[in-house]
């Protein structure tokens, strides 16, 4: 009689955005390299963009109504606090039918849920903690968490020391090993390679004051020596592709995204970009002098500790939200400018970099199954 083979089951929780869902999956695509029989479980929230991202991946999910509290005090927090407490038992009972040998929470709306389901049955649970700030809800879960992986020094203000393991964030492979491709992304943008980049990102949607800043100081870009390769985000291509086209500025390339990021790394010379942790690990291992937005409409304020972590490495500049428009595009110039300060802020932020951070991850996952 032929024996059955025992699968080891991982579930794992994360989503709402990008930076909690890639993580997610390329934890996902390590373990399957590793054990191709090895079963993986999602959790995420419904109608977020986890429920179709994951699935696309080829992994099963399973969505919870959770919803995140509304920062001011409202009725609506009534609705979802009676959310949470059906995604506590949805929660509860999912794990307690899958029963997984281990339970991974990357952050967003799900995660608290699965992990506190898993730790009140006695899984093991592993937090993946990608910002330098730890907020409440992973400070009260990491208490009986087993591992916590996290992308900066000093989080033991936030976490048992014992349980703490620097890995870094999960990038995309992609942006590895840059230098080899400035060929390639000179091509692939038409441009020249005479002139300096500047590199100006806000993510797949866009970001608002970013694309505003930009619009706002096109005619000072046009005055400059430097080429501009600007992502607008989906939301704002159209509005702001107009502004472009009014202002008759020839150095500047615009696209509502850009599928090949490495290949915008690889030939900037200054970055512009918001400040999530998905985007800060990727740049970091880019390298290059970054000037950082902090969205503030993030819970927590994560992105400005995100981006003042860089800022007190010597690492990136940052400025706020509110003085983008004004200062935004002038200090990008002046830094393009500044060949000593630039190189020494490229050569501190590559520091912080981490690769191979997934395989160490998941090296931590089959210490705790083993």
């Amino acid at each position: 009689m032929k024996k059955q083979v025992v699968k080891t089951k991982i579930l794992i929780s994360g989503g709402g955005t990008g930076g909690h869902i890639y993580p997610a999956i390329a934890i996902a695509n390590e373990l399957k390299k590793r054990d191709e029989n090895i079963d993986i479980l999602f959790i995420g929230a419904k109608g977020r963009m986890e429920m179709e991202k994951v699935p696309a991946a080829g992994y099963e999910i399973i969505g919870l109504p959770v919803r995140g509290l509304h920062r001011n005090l409202t009725i609506k927090n009534i609705n979802v606090l009676f959310k949470l407490l059906i995604s506590l038992i949805k929660a509860a009972n999912t794990i307690r039918k899958y029963k997984p040998d281990l339970v991974v929470g990357t952050g967003g709306y799900a995660s608290s849920p699965a992990l506190k389901a898993a730790a009140n049955r006695g899984i093991p649970t592993v937090i993946q903690e990608q910002n330098s700030y730890a907020g409440i809800t992973n400070r009260i879960l990491g208490r009986k968490a087993k591992k916590i992986c996290v992308a900066y020094d000093g989080m033991d203000k936030y976490f048992p020391k014992d349980k703490i393991v620097l890995t870094g964030n999960p990038v995309r492979e992609d942006v590895l090993n840059m230098e080899t491709k400035i060929d390639e992304a000179l091509k692939y943008f038409d441009i020249s390679g005479t002139r300096k980049v500047l590199l100006i990102i806000g993510g797949s949607l866009g970001a608002y004051t970013i694309n505003k800043s930009v619009s706002a100081n096109l005619d000072l870009i046009g005055e400059t020596n430097i080429d501009v390769i600007w992502q607008t985000g989906k939301l704002y291509f159209d509005s702001m592709q107009e502004s472009l086209k009014n202002s008759k500025v020839n150095n500047v390339k615009i696209m509502d995204f850009i599928t090949k990021m490495d290949l915008a790394y690889s030939i900037a010379d200054v970055i512009i970009s918001r400040a999530g942790a998905g985007s800060i690990s990727e740049l970091c291992i880019a390298g290059k002098p970054l000037i950082l937005v902090p969205s503030p409409n993030v819970a927590e304020n994560h992105q400005t500790k995100n981006a003042m972590f860089l800022v007190n490495k010597n690492a990136a500049m940052v400025i706020k939200d509110s003085c983008a428009k004004k200062e935004m595009i002038p200090k990008a110039i002046q830094l393009m400018a500044d060949e000593k300060l630039a190189k020494s802020m490229a050569h501190n932020c590559k520091k912080l970099g981490i690769k191979n951070s997934t395989v160490k991850i998941v090296d931590e996952l089959y210490k705790l199954l083993n």
